[in-house]
């Protein structure tokens, strides 16, 4: 049993201090007591949190951060973005995506995300054939997961068409397709792989309601019936618009005339949801998958996030195109979104509360839910997944209890994360993963030469 004495740590039960966890070989947090440091304890000062959830990633995608930022010679938006994104696709083979996650899974865990979920749709070879092991590439991101630490559920895609009313897909996008038996193989792979991994989980992610028909959507949820379901939905106006002119119907009112919503689905971005969508979504308990800084990049418009919460709405964050990875950048650019939306300060909070609290409860319970975590947090039957920011950062001069957060999350906190523990095992010591030089040198040779092709 291995035990941490934490100075100041943020529990379930609000700010406490000299909290001493006691954490089992399963990497579990087996008893929280308050009191004298433990003389067989270690001593971790500074202001523990629990470890955000990541909930919405494409890994391979931390490849093309930055490389989309010249203007075409029309309008640019998510489609032609996507064309970028398409090409480098074609590009990567195992050992390159397995790099690539390597790296953007380093960054997630020194910026305090401690499990990501990974939205993973590419599958095939480059050809578009099936790999010997359907599940090759989904084993990769497991396999970076494993390496650094950071725990993962695994969300192998379906996507078998390119457009509204089961439209053939495009040759760019042949690495993605699979028809429902080839998904199965590809999710019976993924699944193994996620259960072979300590902190392995396993849901599925339909791409979107313009990738899966109706019948699709039905015969996926039916046939796998327990695990988490996340789907894009509602991210950008044309697609809006031709789920309009295809059915008559919004992409999240269509959803779920399909399928039943639950607690167990995750929508991610819903950002053109009307009003009678954000209710329906509420009302099931379903998770909203925000992820302002793509949303932003991608130009896709602003989620109305302070009406959702209003109607009881549960949300967390991801960071999708890893453009830029960065838990507080998340949750300061959700906040500011809701500013601009409303033309008031502190927008997501309720009245006389801490608005960087508020939206780290919110994103820590979303996320866990859209994820299938079960218990987080600095509680018994948790994993003991947390992050320790540094007392001596000028950032929290003078600041105690959720101010700290506060801080951390509006103000000037660079460098603020001096440790993260997964597991109750240290991987970030320092500001830096103890594993970062050896990643980061192999993910610049496979970036170097996959963009310079």
């Amino acid at each position: 049993m291995d035990k941490f004495h934490l100075d100041k740590a943020l529990t379930p039960q609000g700010w406490r201090e000299n909290i001493v966890l006691s954490i089992g070989a399963d990497g579990i947090i087996a008893a929280v007591d308050e009191g004298a440091p433990a003389a067989d304890a270690v001593r971790i000062r500074g202001f523990a949190l629990p470890g955000l959830p990541n909930l919405h990633s494409h890994a391979f995608q931390r490849g093309i951060a930055g490389l989309t930022e010249v203007a075409g010679a029309g309008d640019d938006s998510f489609w032609t973005w996507r064309d970028w994104m398409y090409r480098f696709a074609l590009a990567l083979d195992p050992d390159d995506v397995e790099a690539i996650a390597a790296l953007a899974y380093v960054e997630m865990l020194e910026a305090g995300l401690t499990t990501v979920g990974e939205f993973h749709y590419l599958h095939h070879d480059r050809d578009g054939r099936p790999y010997a092991d359907p599940a090759e590439l989904g084993r990769r991101c497991v396999a970076a997961a494993a390496e650094t630490g950071l725990a993962i559920t695994l969300l192998p895609v379906f996507y078998a068409h390119s457009g509204f009313g089961g439209q053939p897909p495009g040759e760019g996008q042949r690495r993605f397709i699979c028809d429902l038996d080839l998904f199965g193989r590809v999710a019976g792979g993924a699944a193994g792989a996620a259960a072979s991994y300590a902190r392995g989980r396993f849901g599925i992610a339909p791409h979107s309601l313009r990738a899966v028909t109706q019948d699709e959507l039905r015969l996926l949820t039916g046939a796998f019936p327990d695990c988490p379901i996340h789907i894009h939905v509602s991210e950008q106006v044309k697609e809006v618009d031709d789920c309009l002119a295809a059915h008559g119907a919004r992409p999240i009112a269509l959803l779920a005339d399909t399928v039943p919503l639950s607690e167990r689905w995750c929508l991610i971005h819903a950002t053109h949801a009307d009003a009678d969508e954000r209710t329906a979504m509420a009302r099931a308990g379903a998770v909203v998958g925000l992820c302002p800084i793509t949303e932003a990049n991608l130009g896709d418009g602003l989620f109305e996030g302070v009406d959702f919460s209003g109607r009881g709405g549960r949300f967390g964050v991801g960071t999708d195109s890893n453009v830029a990875i960065s838990a507080t950048a998340e949750l300061s650019m959700l906040e500011y979104s809701q500013r601009f939306l409303t033309r008031r300060r502190n927008a997501l909070s309720p009245r006389n509360a801490s608005t960087g609290r508020t939206l780290f409860d919110s994103c820590l319970a979303g996320g866990a839910q859209a994820l299938g975590l079960g218990t987080v947090g600095l509680a018994v039957g948790a994993p003991a997944d947390f992050v320790v920011l540094d007392a001596g950062h000028i950032a929290f001069a003078g600041r105690t209890g959720d101010a700290v957060i506060d801080s951390w999350i509006f103000g000037p906190s660079a460098g603020a994360v001096s440790e993260v523990y997964v597991s109750g095992r240290r991987v970030v010591d320092g500001g830096r993963h103890v594993a970062r030089p050896a990643i980061e040198a192999r993910a610049r040779k496979v970036l170097e030469r996959v963009i310079a092709a």
